[in-house]
């Protein structure tokens, strides 16, 4: 198969087998007919591409890819999502082909920690089920704050991933941010938060969004009510881009002087850069300052993102190298 006709073909495989896209729908996305797109998806299966689900083997990866994986050292899923979308629209996409890809990677005994936010509340719709035994997914930072427990939407996304993978779920019941950094120091030395931070310290794979201040889809922590005038006046001065599981960090990824860190109830970055598989799900070029600064951090061993955010992503010069 020619080069062209095999990345059409991987293109097409990718939409109908990890999307879930009529035929006919790819078509109109791909500005063809359906009969091309059958005879793309036929020449798919039969050269190897596509064996039940879709492989696209590391060697000869997509260049933006290979890109990615060699700059940043991390795994790289990208999804193919026309920018004619709107970032709802990509946001599902990203989020289908994320729990799609999840799915292989959680085994019986692991302890998977989940952030809660508006990308993860979408993969979290989308998982397959797959039974394991003896695994826990740990929420990874606390979901309440002036106008809500958080409860409610924290422990939704919580359990459709235990239903999904027949694993207990540990929540972790503090607010997002605490009024003074002294409460925090208090409440991470009473034995039924120290549990919960124990499971953390033992997670085998942690899974989350990367927040922005500039989405465009507004990231849960920014957009609920977690941040007051002031909170955001401190960010700024900080040079905050971004922040994973309600920790912050500029956009060289460090996060040395941060005050409201000092209150977070999410893992510090040093903490999260222990865990053995790290999985972070982008949505939207809008992200991309918190994308980029993230990666500097060394925050992901595994990055799931769409098409246009990834080539803004290789497109972008100058950065440090990746930390950790």
């Amino acid at each position: 198969m020619d080069p062209s006709r095999h990345s059409e073909a991987l293109r097409a495989a990718q939409m109908y087998y990890l999307q879930d896209l009529t035929m006919d729908a790819i078509a109109r996305e791909l500005r063809t007919s359906r009969s091309t797109v059958s005879r793309l998806l036929s020449s798919a299966r039969e050269s190897g591409l596509v064996q039940i689900q879709i492989r696209n083997p590391l060697d000869t990866g997509p260049e933006l890819e290979g890109r990615i994986r060699q700059r940043y050292g991390v795994d790289v899923h990208v999804v193919p999502v026309l920018e004619t979308l709107n970032e709802a629209e990509t946001l599902d996409r990203v989020a289908m082909q994320a729990a799609r890809t999840i799915g292989p990677v959680v085994d019986s005994n692991a302890i998977i920690g989940v952030a809660w936010g508006s990308t993860l509340s979408a993969v979290s719709r989308h998982l397959t089920r797959k039974i394991t035994h003896d695994s826990v997914i740990v929420q990874l930072n606390g979901a309440g704050n002036m106008h809500t427990t958080g409860i409610t939407y924290a422990s939704d996304i919580m359990r459709r991933f235990g239903s999904a993978y027949g694993a207990r779920v540990e929540q972790f019941p503090v607010p997002a941010f605490f009024d003074h950094a002294a409460t925090k120091t208090a409440m991470w030395n009473e034995r039924s938060v120290q549990r919960i931070l124990e499971l953390q310290a033992k997670m085998s794979i942690a899974i989350f969004g990367v927040g922005s201040v500039d989405a465009d889809y507004p990231s849960h922590v920014y957009a609920g009510g977690y941040l007051d005038e002031t909170d955001l006046n401190i960010l700024a001065t900080s040079d905050v881009v971004g922040d994973v599981a309600t920790v912050f960090f500029r956009g060289d990824g460090s996060s040395d002087g941060i005050i409201l860190n000092e209150r977070s109830t999410g893992p510090a970055l040093a903490e999260l850069r222990q865990v053995r598989r790290r999985i972070c799900v982008v949505s939207g070029v809008s992200k991309i300052k918190g994308l980029r600064g993230a990666l500097a951090a060394g925050l992901a061993t595994d990055l799931i993102l769409d098409e246009a955010t990834a080539r803004r992503l290789v497109d972008y010069e100058g950065l440090p190298a990746a930390n950790g």
